[in-house]
């Protein structure tokens, strides 16, 4: 063996080492943040996002937490340290869209991480990094319990709007400006006390972070983690670059079309392995809440491109060093004027228009059949509290496999709420939790199945619902059949019926139930007429 051959294999395997102690830092964060985190949004449905970042704020690791937060966490840290300067012991907060956000509730929480001794003087200490923590508050404000109102039209009426900001300044914690902040404004929030103690909770996440890096940068030395930061970005950038060569030269294009008719069309334009992303004629900027941010849009193909790989590799920012991303103005790029009463709403571009951006493009590279594509996003609350949650549904089939059941897809991974822990703290009872049979799309492989869950409160609240995939069913692939749409009616305590539509919201009353069922999978492949019998 040559001295060259083993000085490669020994690096490879030093790089394969140094992954995982960068994985480790962004688990040991999210980690101390639910462990610590008061809200059950954090606490129970995880969620939550932590990442790593070296010092140009691109993404290096990441916990595997939401890919929605993740992707677009590169982007804030960059534009958030372009227009606030970051020192030692400085904390800065933003939930701001224009600053790399995705909606209001995600709180995100950026840390800088100086390295050197103890002693040293703190103006000549190497910037090691950054880490971040991204957060979602289920009551962060807006016209509606819950924060994400159905029926907004700015980004002012979807809560408190955070600009970035420094919540610990030189070691120096700036808590009174931040409970201010929380309970003005037009929709100041409904749950301030609990938005400080997950804000708290951040800032704890974020300091395990520090530590762990710096005592990283002590043990191996600080240009070596600088190295190594750089190297796993190569690395991913390589195997992009190899998996893109393989779909070869041409043109990719697929669109999809939201359940109102919003067109999103993505085209990739590929050649020897590099290329354009360009979402060129997707819809104008939109007059409801499905506006998305570049930052998304980031986190979307970010995450498919993490698809085409067969490897195990954190997400980060090397997996988008092959392709330049076009976004022109519009739904997916909005303008955001500084009069937050002037700017676009964005609550449902996060969650629901990332997800349905998500199968347009595996609709072009051809991946799978389309999973479920929606949140399914549950608001409920009062003057005191508001509650969220997501739902699962099923997965798109592929060539090879089954689609999925009754599990979360693509841009979010969180977890469900104990129903324990829902009906303790909430005048709610949950009456049903089932799959949804027979709900994902027939074909040689079928699509997984949605879900059915069932509600019955117990005191009146404000209901309200965002979700896709209402009108437009998850298609099926190579001849495998759509999955079914999904649907939510409110049952009245007399009897009545009232149909919700995918983004709505009503008022309910002691005794009112809710039905939710949740899209099926996209099914693979033609089912010969006589086995369909």
């Amino acid at each position: 063996m040559s001295e060259q051959t083993y000085g490669s294999r020994a690096e490879a395997v030093e790089l394969e080492l140094f992954v995982h102690r960068f994985s480790a830092i962004a688990w040991q964060m999210g980690e101390a943040l639910r462990r610590t985190a008061l809200s059950v949004n954090v606490k129970e449905r995880l969620d939550f996002s932590c990442a790593l970042l070296d010092p140009e704020g691109e993404l290096v690791v990441n916990a595997p937490h939401i890919p929605v937060h993740l992707g677009a966490l590169g982007l804030c840290v960059r534009t958030v340290k372009d227009v606030l300067p970051l020192g030692p012991g400085d904390v800065v907060v933003t939930n701001h869209p224009g600053y790399g956000g995705s909606h209001l509730p995600d709180i995100t929480v950026i840390s800088p991480v100086f390295g050197g001794a103890a002693g040293d003087v703190e103006g000549k200490r190497p910037l090691l990094g950054y880490v971040a923590s991204r957060a979602h508050h289920a009551e962060i404000g807006g016209s509606r319990p819950g924060s994400m109102p159905p029926g907004a039209g700015s980004l002012a009426e979807e809560g408190v709007v955070l600009e970035p900001q420094h919540l610990i300044r030189s070691g120096k914690p700036r808590w009174a400006e931040m409970r201010q902040r929380l309970s003005s404004g037009p929709y100041p929030s409904r749950a301030v006390e609990e938005n400080l103690a997950d804000l708290a909770a951040a800032v704890a996440a974020n300091q395990r972070g520090i530590v762990a890096l710096r005592t990283l940068a002590q043990q191996h030395g600080e240009t070596t983690v600088l190295h190594y930061m750089n190297a796993l970005k190569q690395q991913s950038e390589n195997r992009v670059r190899e998996a893109l060569r393989g779909l070869g030269d041409g043109r990719f294009r697929a669109t999809e079309l939201l359940d109102d008719g919003s067109p999103l069309v993505v085209s990739l334009d590929l050649k020897d392995g590099s290329g354009v992303v360009d979402f060129a004629g997707s819809a104008p900027v939109h007059p409801g809440n499905l506006n998305a941010t570049p930052a998304v849009v980031r986190s979307v193909v970010l995450y498919a491109f993490r698809l085409l790989l067969d490897r195990p590799l954190p997400l980060n920012e090397g997996l988008l060093r092959t392709v330049r991303l076009e976004i022109p103005e519009g739904i997916l790029n909005p303008p955001f004027p500084e009069d937050a009463r002037l700017a676009p709403a964005v609550v449902g571009g996060n969650v629901e228009t990332s997800q349905r951006l998500v199968d347009a493009l595996i609709k072009a590279l051809g991946l799978a059949a389309c999973s479920q594509g929606t949140m399914n996003n549950v608001l409920f609350g009062n003057d005191h509290f508001g509650y969220y949650e997501t739902v699962c549904g099923g997965c798109g089939a592929g060539a090879d496999f089954d689609g999925e059941s009754a599990v979360h897809s693509h841009m979010t991974n969180t977890a469900i709420t104990d129903p324990e822990v829902l009906e303790h703290r909430y005048p709610v009872r949950l009456e049903r939790f089932s799959v949804r049979e027979g709900s994902g799309g027939a074909g040689r492989h079928p699509g997984g199945d949605g879900v059915v869950r069932q509600f019955l409160f117990l005191e009146p609240v404000s209901l309200s619902v965002l979700s896709q995939h209402r009108v437009e069913a998850p298609y099926g692939a190579a001849g495998g059949r759509p999955g079914a749409l999904g649907r939510q009616v409110v049952m009245r305590s007399s009897g009545e019926e009232q149909s919700l539509s995918g983004i709505d919201g009503c008022e309910i009353e002691p005794g009112d139930r809710l039905l939710l069922e949740t899209p099926g999978g996209g099914g693979w492949g033609k089912v010969e007429i006589e086995d369909a019998e």
